[in-house]
């Protein structure tokens, strides 16, 4: 049976999600003042943020739709339906700022007004920063017409549209666009991929799945019985128990293999 339709993930798929928050970050910190080792604070607020964000009891649901720890350092979770949603919305900003207050004490700068400043700072350039790889327009453009797309990912709602505001070109190429938040599940839960079939009204074999997540993109695809595409830009180690149908390295690969079958 031939190939109907291609389901994209979005993070660091098709936008350049990875780019922007290392930016952030690295704007962030410079702003720190010349006594403070930008790299030193990157670590320190990365690794207080995640061990701040894993304690708080919204962790499951998070885990569950997908939204992670650095997400949560500029996303204000103001859409969605589950009353999780809600909690998000009011720890955020705490959450923000007692991750850089943190980082900072790691390095032995107890300063809370530098980290409410910090904070903030990395929220809005993270939110200025919308990045797509250079070849994603032009792999959609080749598939627009040939193909059913539909655009699934995990996330807030208001978070994701929030990304794809950003970057408006890439949306009308999609037939339809899945998110996590407002499904009421996340990849890899095989639901999400079964809700996103029925829209397309296609069978498993004629859909492609890709992604840059063995975890979440792949094993779901696999799951549901897609074929499945790892696009491995920065040459990850494989996982034994997770085996893609197909990896690629740059998503131009996409169009022959596409065609070839």
């Amino acid at each position: 049976m031939p190939i109907s339709a291609v389901l994209f993930d979005l993070d660091d798929t098709l936008l350049w999600d990875d780019r922007s928050v290392n930016e952030a970050f690295r704007s962030a910190c410079e702003a720190a003042g010349d006594t403070i080792d930008p790299q030193e604070l990157e670590l320190a607020v990365r690794k207080e943020a995640i061990g701040l964000y894993e304690s708080y009891e919204t962790n499951p649901f998070t885990k569950m739709i997908g939204i992670n720890p650095f997400e949560a350092l500029w996303g204000n979770f103001t859409a969605g339906e589950q009353p999780e949603f809600r909690q998000l919305e009011q720890l955020a900003p705490g959450y923000r700022k007692e991750a850089w207050r943190r980082g900072l004490a790691a390095l032995g700068v107890e300063d809370e007004a530098l980290a409410e400043t910090l904070s903030a700072k990395f929220a809005a350039e993270r939110r200025n920063r919308p990045y797509i790889y250079e070849e994603t327009i032009q792999v959609l453009e080749e598939l627009k017409g040939k193909v059913k797309l539909l655009l699934l990912t995990n996330g807030c709602p208001a978070l994701q549209q929030e990304k794809l505001d950003g970057v408006p070109e890439i949306v009308p190429f999609f037939d339809h666009i899945v998110i996590s938040g407002s499904f009421g599940k996340g990849k890899p839960d095989k639901e999400i991929f079964l809700h996103a079939l029925e829209l397309l009204d296609i069978a498993p074999e004629q859909g492609v799945m890709v992604g840059d997540k063995l975890t979440t993109d792949i094993r779901g695809g696999l799951a549901t019985g897609l074929t499945t595409v790892w696009i491995n830009r920065k040459g990850k180690q494989p996982d034994p128990e997770i085996q893609p149908d197909y990896e690629i390295k740059h998503l131009g690969e996409l169009l022959s293999l596409v065609q070839s079958l």
